[in-house]
């Protein structure tokens, strides 16, 4: 029987560079979860890499079928959008996976399969730090957004609180304020515990 890899994290604490990394190692034989959104897709993306892209409809559908594992909404300028993770791509007779998700995402992982088949990867890292890292990102982009990445800092200290950890069951907190080498070897240190 598979498991699931739960990472989680405030922007910019590592999470994307780890799971990539994992993915590209493929020692566990990680398989990526891919969530699934109702906002349209963008220029350069690819359905079913970056997200899976359904219609309103075609969401509402899946939760009927009991398929939603965690759904967030998002209120834009454009309409209500959400992003969630289905079932309907995962196959714990024949996988594990690996997928980057908020305290709450994890709530419904929980919930779904059960907390013995979720390992849970909360990973810190320095608030200056993360910030720069941020930062440095957002000025790599042709029109840096400085406010949505302010907002999104903002939103981080009060989603990853201490009273929201003490919540849930982490499997393991990851110090990612060294470097990526030493982040990974703890990472694969737990995976073997637990894989």
């Amino acid at each position: 029987m598979g498991k699931i890899v739960v990472c989680m994290g405030k922007s910019s604490s590592g999470k994307d560079t780890v799971v990539r990394e994992l993915l590209r190692d493929n020692k566990f034989h990680l398989q990526k979860i891919v969530p699934s959104t109702t906002r349209p897709i963008r220029f350069g993306e690819i359905n079913g890499r970056e997200y899976y892209f359904h219609t309103e409809e075609e969401m509402r559908r899946l939760d009927r079928e009991h398929k939603i594992i965690e759904r967030r909404e998002y209120h834009t300028i454009q309409g209500t959008w959400y992003y969630y993770t289905t079932s309907q791509h995962i196959d714990l007779e024949r996988h594990n996976y690996i997928a980057i998700n908020t305290l709450e995402g994890l709530d419904g992982y929980i919930q779904h399969y059960g907390r013995d088949k979720i390992i849970s990867l909360l990973f810190q890292l320095d608030d200056g730090e993360r910030f720069q890292r941020a930062l440095d990102r957002e000025n790599e982009q042709e029109t840096p957004k400085y406010s949505k990445l302010c907002r999104r800092f903002l939103a981080d200290s009060k989603d990853f609180s201490i009273e929201n950890i003490e919540k849930r069951p982490i499997t393991k907190t990851i110090d990612n304020n060294g470097n990526i080498e030493q982040t990974i070897e703890e990472v694969n240190k737990v995976l073997n515990l637990y894989l």
